[in-house]
């Protein structure tokens, strides 16, 4: 294809340190997941963080380790404030562990969560606030994080799309209680499969640590603050504490990791530099809304939404992409309460859903990749100035 939506980013160095993880034997979660996840969570100034098989793993165990802390857990009933534009398994988690969710419209603009409406979506029932990230564009994370400080929420970070995205000098996914990240073959780094929690704080990172592994206590600290040692070793060496899963990542996946995030500075750079060029060809096209950048974006891709009075249709746009061979999607998964998954869902909204049904029918993204693009793009410009 000529424009992908997505393209490999592992070189020699990946493909070295695949063979030494092969040629030792030992492929389970081991010396190289820990080594990982020191890097990361040095890498985003946070004390402790978590690897798991996915991004989608991530969401779930933060939100399981949420609802098993010691004081104030989040309980069946309890509501959630949510952002309607995000990927499904944002929300997923949330109702397996009994959550209603309240849908919050976003920005058309940002294509984030809308935080002038978090007051009206605000009741006695409330005990937490997702803030999600779209696209590498960072979310208006510090009103979210003082609004949830200030009405004693939980704030979890769904990060998974904007990986060294930056907002007043911070990181995006180090503003919440827990953030996750996602390392799939289109993100900004890849892991083949794989995803992260970060935290500061020590007792949901021993919760997520437990569920990840089976629930039992294994990998545990000596000082572990969610059980007391017994002295049977025998029974101690397979003791479950919590009802936990299998999400553990491998030590290909890990060591793959440790290589991609020594080479996400030079990724975003490039991302970014692609995103200016976009940003030229297109920021001032009348027939199209594009994504104004909050904060620093890492640029995960190029949302366009067509204008209804812009003369052309986005059924018209796609047939010229498709011409061009030039992939394109949907904006994340869209409007989420436009899914058939939704009749499982204990939810309500506040207001309509205006600016997310707008992005649902009428947007589309075109892929951005740490590799020059200006031949794409001008091509993508002259495509679409031609309709």
């Amino acid at each position: 294809m000529f424009y992908e939506l997505a393209t490999p980013t592992f070189g020699e160095e990946e493909h070295v340190a695949l063979k030494k993880v092969i040629d030792s034997g030992f492929f389970t979660m081991g010396q190289y997941v820990e080594k990982f996840e020191q890097q990361f969570a040095a890498y985003h100034d946070k004390k402790y963080a978590v690897m798991v098989n996915s991004g989608s793993s991530a969401n779930l165990i933060a939100t399981a380790a949420l609802c098993f802390k010691k004081d104030s857990p989040l309980k069946p009933g309890d509501e959630v404030i949510v952002p309607a534009i995000s990927w499904a398994t944002t929300y997923h988690p949330l109702q397996q562990y009994g959550l209603k969710l309240k849908f919050v419209d976003v920005e058309l603009d940002s294509l984030n969560i809308d935080v002038s409406a978090l007051e009206d979506a605000l009741t006695a029932e409330t005990k937490m606030i997702v803030g999600v990230s779209i696209l590498g564009n960072p979310a208006a994370l510090d009103v979210i994080e003082s609004f949830a400080k200030h009405h004693g929420l939980y704030f979890l970070e769904d990060n998974c799309e904007s990986l060294d995205a930056e907002l007043n000098g911070r990181k995006a996914g180090t503003f919440g209680d827990i953030g996750t990240f996602s390392f799939f073959f289109s993100h900004h780094i890849s892991t083949m499969e794989g995803g992260m929690l970060v935290t500061d704080n020590e007792e949901l990172y021993q919760l997520a640590l437990s569920l990840r592994n089976h629930g039992w206590t294994r990998g545990q600290p000596d000082n572990s603050l969610l059980f007391e040692k017994q002295h049977d070793d025998f029974n101690e060496a397979y003791r479950f504490i919590l009802p936990g899963y299998n999400v553990r990542p491998g030590e290909l996946h890990a060591v793959v990791g440790i290589e991609q995030l020594a080479k996400l500075p030079e990724f975003t750079k490039i991302r970014r530099k692609n995103l200016g060029l976009f940003q030229q060809l297109f920021g001032q096209d009348p027939r199209f809304i594009t994504q104004q950048e909050h904060g620093k974006s890492s640029a995960f891709c190029f949302p366009m939404i067509v204008k209804k009075a812009a003369g052309i249709s986005r059924e018209q746009v796609f047939e010229a992409l498709k011409k061009a061979d030039i992939g394109y999607r949907m904006i994340t998964g869209g409007n989420f309460l436009r899914h058939d998954a939704i009749k499982y869902f204990n939810w309500s909204s506040v207001g309509e859903m205006t600016n997310a049904d707008y992005a649902h029918d009428y947007g589309f993204f075109i892929g951005n990749h740490p590799v020059d693009l200006a031949e794409q793009l001008n091509t993508l410009h002259q495509i679409l100035g031609e309709l």
